[in-house]
């Protein structure tokens, strides 16, 4: 896997293209102004791992609040303006550390114009983003509907237009919840552009679905070296986007560190409650994230043995009880109630044990 080469954008302190890591954002499904809820969701987010966090800026009193959040956060604040440009004004003006808009639906050029001067003079980036759902008029009729091209050339008609007013600090955001039609699309403006991309499946739909379409479209779209930041776009809990983004990037090797957790399917020989045992396991290995490891929960003694072995450890279940395996080696046989509690026990030793 050859990464795209794109510029460096910095957004609140941290790079975001030019070959950095990829980094994970997710938004805030709280109202912005309700300042004490939104502080305690990015916190939350924070410890799940995520890097960038976005937030509605439907009002002037959301504008207002993202002074008062900025106080509590440590990651870089997106405003998500649509519609209004003062809102992204009084957005910038109270801290945010990127905006994101489409100008579109900002207004007439004048109010981009004030927008993009306002970035510049405070060296604010400006995510240009564009959806399947917003495309204009002439470029749906010029397509046919909705397209690959289309996004693309919508995209670059905008990034043009900023240029123009005489700012370069972008990021291009292109998504569809079409999700072949997204991956053609970023292969597309991969080769039109150096700009930095966020990369997501938009209104991918609910965890279950919304994570198989965004595993299978960043999937092959990060795989192609596409992509300097990502968004798993989910309906539900904010915290199960970035999981699923950490796991998409650790499965294709773009990022190391936490607990990789592997575990059987079951079959009629498990003789131990496995499927409630590896939920625990991978709530378990969350609270790891300095661990670089492999743990594998296995049921029963055809397979589980040796694939606990290739693990840096693991469990192989029996009947009523496990043994719990390290690196190879057979530790001690564990009653199947104690089997979570010995597991953390060995996670903590082997944290304490990286840390020295």
């Amino acid at each position: 896997m050859t990464r795209k080469n794109t510029r460096t954008v910095w957004v609140g302190g941290r790079p975001i293209g030019g070959g950095n890591p990829i980094l994970i954002q997710s938004m805030c499904n709280t109202k912005t102004e309700d300042v004490r809820a939104t502080v305690e969701q990015i916190l939350r987010l924070e410890r799940a791992g995520c890097e960038i966090i976005r937030v509605a800026v439907p009002t002037r009193e959301a504008a207002e609040a993202i002074r008062e959040i900025k106080k509590e956060i440590h990651i870089p604040l997106v405003a998500d303006i649509h519609f209004d440009y003062r809102l992204a004004l009084a957005a910038m003006e109270n801290g945010a550390d990127k905006i994101r808009i489409n100008p579109g639906n900002i207004g007439n050029r004048e109010r981009v114009q004030a927008v993009v001067d306002a970035a510049k003079a405070r060296r604010i980036p400006i995510r240009v983003g564009v959806n399947s759902g917003s495309l204009e008029k002439e470029i749906l009729e010029k397509y046919g509907g909705v397209t690959a091209e289309g996004l693309v050339e919508s995209a670059l008609d905008k990034v043009h237009l900023i240029e123009e007013m005489g700012w370069d600090q972008l990021v291009i955001s292109i998504k569809s919840s079409d999700v072949m039609m997204c991956v053609k699309a970023h292969e597309l403006i991969a080769g039109r552009t150096d700009y930095p991309l966020h990369v997501g499946i938009t209104e991918a739909g609910t965890v279950y679905a919304g994570n198989i379409k965004s595993s299978v479209g960043l999937g092959i779209i990060l795989h192609e070296g596409i992509g300097d930041t990502i968004r798993v776009s989910l309906t539900g809990d904010p915290a199960e986007e970035v999981k699923t983004a950490k796991l998409i990037l650790r499965t294709l090797g773009l990022r190391k560190g936490g607990i990789e957790v592997v575990s059987c399917p079951t079959c009629g020989r498990t003789r131990i409650d496995l499927i409630s045992l590896a939920g625990e396991v991978e709530t378990l290995a969350a609270e790891f994230d300095d661990l670089d490891i492999k743990v594998a929960v296995m049921g029963c003694v055809v397979n589980g043995p040796g694939e606990a072995r290739e693990a840096d450890i693991g469990i192989a279940g029996g009947v009523g009880e496990g043994l719990l395996i390290k690196k190879g080696q057979i530790l001690r046989k564990v009653p199947e109630a104690e089997l979570l509690a010995a597991l953390r026990a060995e996670l903590l030793a082997m944290a304490e044990e990286r840390r020295k």
